[in-house]
């Protein structure tokens, strides 16, 4: 028998023989095929069936309150303490059979994060109105509001991904809300155009044919879920992304780097979230503190102004009452 690092060092070689011979052009090239957006419909129509079915059950809100899969009250202690916890997620058809994606792959993964010191009211007026601080992310390049009416909004988004490869897209997206209750809400987003863009001599920029492209991202939507608790609003996002298929070959070695940067998305866009949330909420209480500081200062500071009124009576105007006179009721305001 070869030693165990003699096998793993065997199978490594295998996997860069099949690297040096799998075609160039193969990695290249990608073309969305209509089987595979037939395909990814199934799999968007099975996971909101899922998500509204969890939105509108007196049973629960939250994905972990309906997977049997998640330990509940371990997730909430994590969500308390500051964790973030992430998952992998699939759904499947009404049989309960794995939807299958020719040509395709979908990455379906879920995330939460917990916001201390906020209101349910208070996210919602953020996320529903955001500003372009709101929208500023490592991953957004620029962004911007191509529209909005109640409930909704329609958002230009240009994203860059560049862990594997560099990639920019110009997206945009439209995004729906809505309430449950004084205390939960939800969101959905869905982008509506996703288009590779192409560097050119000179700073010039080209959108590619949308779906005739790399092939890294093709579709994208998000579901997100609001929940008020004691002392701060829990966040959850779900999101799917449709992507070119991976080669078998390649497979075993791209995949953990995929999921790896799947992680690493979803806690930016938590983590960021819950920077800018707390942030704001904090520079409003640090301006609600100086301004009651400088209010006692200047009482303190204030200087008793004493005036003669009929019957040989000296009222103190200043709210600092002294020793042996009254402080100046309002019907003496003239004096």
């Amino acid at each position: 028998m070869y030693p165990k690092h003699r096998k793993k060092g065997s199978w490594m070689l295998l996997m860069l023989a099949g690297l040096l011979l799998y075609p160039v052009t193969e990695i290249q090239a990608a073309v969305l095929k209509p089987e595979t957006i037939e395909a990814w419909n199934d799999y968007v129509e099975a996971t909101e069936a899922r998500i509204e079915h969890e939105l509108n059950s007196n049973n629960g809100f939250l994905i972990g309150d309906f997977d049997k899969n998640i330990n509940v009250s371990h997730e909430q202690n994590d969500l308390l303490t500051g964790n973030i916890p992430i998952d992998s997620m699939e759904s499947k058809d009404e049989n309960t059979r794995r939807i299958n994606v020719p040509k395709g792959r979908i990455h379906h993964w879920r995330g939460g994060i917990f916001i201390p010191g906020v209101t349910l009211d208070y996210v919602l007026s953020r996320v529903e109105n955001p500003v372009p601080t709101d929208m500023q992310q490592e991953d957004v390049l620029e962004s911007q509001i191509l529209g909005r009416s109640p409930g909704y909004l329609k958002l230009f988004l240009k994203l860059q991904r560049s862990k594997i490869v560099t990639v920019v897209y110009n997206t945009e997206h439209m995004v729906h809300f809505q309430r449950h209750g004084p205390r939960r809400a939800s969101s959905s987003s869905v982008a509506t155009k996703i288009a590779e863009v192409e560097r050119l001599d000179g700073g010039l920029e080209r959108e590619k044919p949308i779906g005739n492209d790399h092939g890294f991202l093709w579709r994208i939507n998000s579901y997100w879920r609001y929940e008020e608790t004691d002392g701060g609003v829990i966040v959850e996002c779900e999101s799917i992304t449709l992507s070119r298929s991976i080669p078998s070959i390649l497979d075993l070695l791209v995949s953990p780097i995929i999921n790896k940067v799947a992680r690493e998305s979803m806690e930016r866009t938590l983590v960021s979230m819950r920077t800018r949330m707390t942030k704001e909420t904090q520079n409003m209480q640090e301006s609600a503190d100086n301004a009651s500081k400088a209010d006692t200062r200047k009482k303190e500071q204030a200087v008793t102004r004493l005036y003669p009124v009929p019957h040989g009576l000296l009222w103190a105007r200043s709210g600092k009452m002294q020793p042996g006179y009254q402080s100046l009721p309002p019907s003496a305001a003239w004096l």
